[in-house]
C-alpha cells in the first residue's frame, strides 16, 4: 500500500438544521390557545354535514361564529370566512344538482353527478386545510368564495 493513502473514511457532515416554526404554539389554556381552537372549530364544524345533519356545513360555522365572535376577535374573521365559503359551496351544489336533473332528460345529466361529488369532496378538503391553518395561527383564504356575510 502506498504511503499517501490512509484507511480513514471521509468525514461525515452533520445534517442541516431545520428552521424553527414560524410561531411557537402558545401554552395550553392561554387566551391565544383558546382563540386558535375556536378559529379551528369555525372551519371544522362545517364537517357536521358529513354525519347527516341537514345544512350542517352552514349551521356548524354559523353557531360557532355566533357564540364566540364577541369573545375572540379572530373568531369573527374565521367564522365569516368559513360561513361564506360553505354558503357558496351550497349554492354551487344546488345549481349543479338542478342542472344534472334537467340535463338528465337529455341523457347527459349523469355526467354532472361526479362533478357535484368532487365539489363536495373539495369543500371538505378545503375546510380541513383551513382548520389546520387556523390552529397554527395562520389566516386562510378560501378559493372561489363569495363574500355574502360581512
Amino acid at each position: 500500500m502506498p504511503d499517501n493513502q490512509t484507511d480513514a473514511p471521509p468525514p461525515i457532515q452533520p445534517p442541516p438544521t431545520q428552521a424553527p416554526p414560524a410561531s411557537p404554539p402558545p401554552p395550553a389554556g392561554s387566551p391565544e390557545s383558546k382563540a386558535r381552537m375556536w378559529n379551528m372549530l369555525c372551519h371544522l364544524s362545517a364537517l357536521a354535514a358529513c354525519v347527516g345533519i341537514p345544512f350542517g356545513n352552514i349551521l356548524g360555522p354559523l353557531i360557532v361564529w355566533q357564540l364566540k365572535k364577541n369573545e375572540f376577535p379572530s373568531v369573527d374573521i374565521h367564522g365569516k370566512a368559513a360561513l361564506n365559503f360553505q354558503i357558496s359551496v351550497t349554492i354551487v351544489l344546488f345549481c349543479g344538482i338542478a342542472a344534472a336533473f334537467v340535463l338528465h332528460f337529455f341523457c347527459i345529466g349523469f355526467l354532472l353527478f361526479p362533478i357535484v361529488g368532487l365539489i363536495g369532496l373539495a369543500a371538505m378538503v378545503f375546510a380541513i386545510i383551513a382548520g389546520i391553518k387556523a390552529n397554527n395561527g395562520e389566516d386562510y383564504k378560501y378559493p372561489w368564495s363569495l363574500e355574502l356575510v360581512k
